[in-house]
């Protein structure tokens, strides 16, 4: 088969240059000027397109890898985008983060088209990305699934099918909502520590050994003790535009969603104060009293 990819950046440069090098499949992506640096995987072989039409014309399978439903929805639907050149019987596997009503509808096209669609977006960071080793949460027809299953091996050390059409972002959502939900409240408590002088390898090892262990406190801890950013490189206005997407799913719903409102009200301060290409790390930072005053 035949790979392309749209969104060569933190995450899909990792997976763009596991596919060539791990799958051995032949790879076309989007030429942008958001992508990480290319060299490197040109040098491997891949080809670089000027459209997302042409990056269709030339693939049975399409990654999709960028920030947002919008973003999916320009791509799939645009001018020159994948639905107008999409080759009969492709497969578009979407491992963006998006609203599982715009999946559906994306899906739509794509099958309108002759394509099969998948969400698939992934759970684990950028360094599991360059590493292989990614988690998939794919909702889709589990024939389409398998169909794909080997470039998916490619990038990725699990593939969990979680249900229909939807469910995949619907997951991711619900996921990233815990997720960030756990590193906002934890950077807070970091911030007031701090500012409270206490020792923060104290409050990591206190966390750590009672019910503050967790993921997050895993991610967060080089920074609170030594400012080290780099073990989380996910933006905060990326972790803003994930919790909004869930409350915009429950608002869809009719869920609760009142901790998650908190939560959007705490990053978004921190964004609309100029920070929001921060790592989500450095809210320890930028929560802390001498920063706000």
């Amino acid at each position: 088969m035949e790979v392309g990819i749209i969104g060569v950046g933190l995450m899909g440069h990792g997976i763009a240059r596991n596919v060539m090098e791990r799958g051995g499949f032949g790879l076309s992506f989007l030429a942008h000027p958001g992508n990480q640096p290319t060299e490197d995987i040109v040098a491997l072989g891949a080809r670089a397109c000027a459209t997302a039409g042409e990056v269709a014309a030339g693939s049975d399978v399409v990654i999709l890898c960028v920030t947002g439903s919008p973003q999916v929805e320009a791509i799939v639907t645009g001018e020159d985008g994948l639905a107008a050149a999409l080759r009969s019987g492709a497969v578009v596997v979407d491992c963006s983060t998006a609203l599982p009503e715009s999946t559906l509808r994306m899906g739509e096209v794509v099958r309108q088209a002759g394509g099969d669609y998948l969400d698939a977006p992934m759970t684990r960071t950028a360094a599991h990305a360059r590493a292989g080793t990614l988690n998939l949460l794919v909702g889709g027809e589990r024939e389409v699934l398998e169909k794909v299953r080997p470039v998916l091996a490619a990038f990725t050390e699990k593939v969990d099918h979680v249900g229909p059409l939807g469910h995949g972002h619907r997951l991711k959502l619900l996921h990233n909502y815990v997720s960030v939900g756990f590193m906002t409240l934890l950077a807070e408590a970091a911030a007031q520590a701090a500012d409270s002088g206490v020792d923060p390898q104290v409050f990591v090892d206190v966390l750590a050994g009672g019910g503050g262990a967790s993921a997050a406190l895993d991610r967060l801890a080089p920074y609170i003790v030594s400012e080290d950013r780099d073990a989380l490189p996910f933006f905060v206005a990326n972790a803003q535009k994930d919790i909004d997407y869930y409350r915009a799913m429950s608002d869809s719903s009719g869920a609760r969603k009142v901790v998650a409102d908190g939560v959007s009200a705490a990053l978004a301060e921190t964004v609309e104060a100029g920070f929001g290409e921060a790592y989500v790390p450095e809210l320890v930072r930028l929560f802390r009293k001498e920063t706000n005053t």
